[in-house]
């Protein structure tokens, strides 16, 4: 399995509308016959920390910033873990929401984010929590979807792991001030849970922060697999989907717990 990571930045100065095709092209851009999954990361049109943004800018699963995903992922063949939007649902409330398009466009699902930030940020004033999680059906196995600070709950990826995940994807807006925990937090999620992390993550500035960058794949035993840079790149990794199964049967710490087992 070969995952493309879109580690893409949301500047100041861009317009969203012209930030939405310069992300486009680049996923339209990548070979096909060198991906099977591309990952964008957190709020990627509008920026995360664009606050005064996400009123004007949010849309419903069925608006224009899917709506492109979905006919890019059927006119390449792609699965697509979309990054996150600005959802506004029929009752006009506001989430922080993650589609998963399958390669003839469809929508396999979308999560919305469980976890709200409220550390010198707003989105937990001006966001409404979600209440569900989403595990998908892929060629490669279960797919989990997890979004940015929900990285530091790891019951969420534990009962994402108890309902069949074999990988999860994590979508992130994490700023460089806290880089380590970054890193600590995905390989620590991916190996107690013995599973792959696909953590997407934003780089650049936004708004008077600095965002990480430095996406992450890490295999079940905690092996990073690929590690991005600060600024904006294209981060792949080519995935073993027996290597879940090999490293639960050789180490079996999942069948050893006592609180909460299923």
């Amino acid at each position: 399995m070969r995952v493309a990571l879109l580690q893409s930045a949301s500047p100041d100065g861009e317009a969203s509308t012209a930030r939405r095709e310069r992300v486009l092209s680049q996923v339209r851009a990548l070979d096909p016959d060198r991906t099977d999954l591309v990952v964008l990361p957190e709020l990627w049109a509008t920026g995360y920390f664009h606050f005064d943004r996400y009123e004007a800018e949010a849309e419903a699963l069925s608006g224009p910033t899917v709506g492109a995903l979905r006919a890019v992922a059927a006119e390449r063949g792609l699965h697509i873990v979309g990054g996150s939007i600005v959802e506004r649902d029929s009752a006009g409330a506001l989430y922080n929401t993650t589609a998963v398009i399958g390669p003839g466009g469809e929508l396999l699902g979308h999560y919305r984010k469980i976890h709200l930030f409220g550390y010198e940020s707003a989105e937990a004033r001006l966001l409404t929590a979600g209440d569900g999680v989403l595990v998908t059906a892929t060629p490669w196995g279960p797919l989990g979807v997890a979004t940015c600070y929900d990285l530091r709950f790891p019951e969420l990826f534990r009962l994402l792991a108890d309902r069949g995940a074999e990988l999860v994807v994590v979508v992130s807006a994490w700023p460089l001030a806290r880089l380590e925990h970054w890193e600590l937090l995905v390989r620590a999620r991916a190996v107690e849970n013995q599973v792959f992390v696909v953590a997407c993550n934003a780089a650049g500035g936004q708004a008077g922060v600095e965002l990480a960058g430095s996406s992450l794949v890490v295999d079940p035993w905690g092996v990073v697999l690929a590690r991005g840079g600060t600024g904006p790149a294209v981060v792949r990794a080519e995935l073993d989907p027996g290597r879940v199964g090999a490293v639960r049967a050789e180490f079996p710490v999942l069948t050893h717990r006592r609180l909460g087992g299923r």
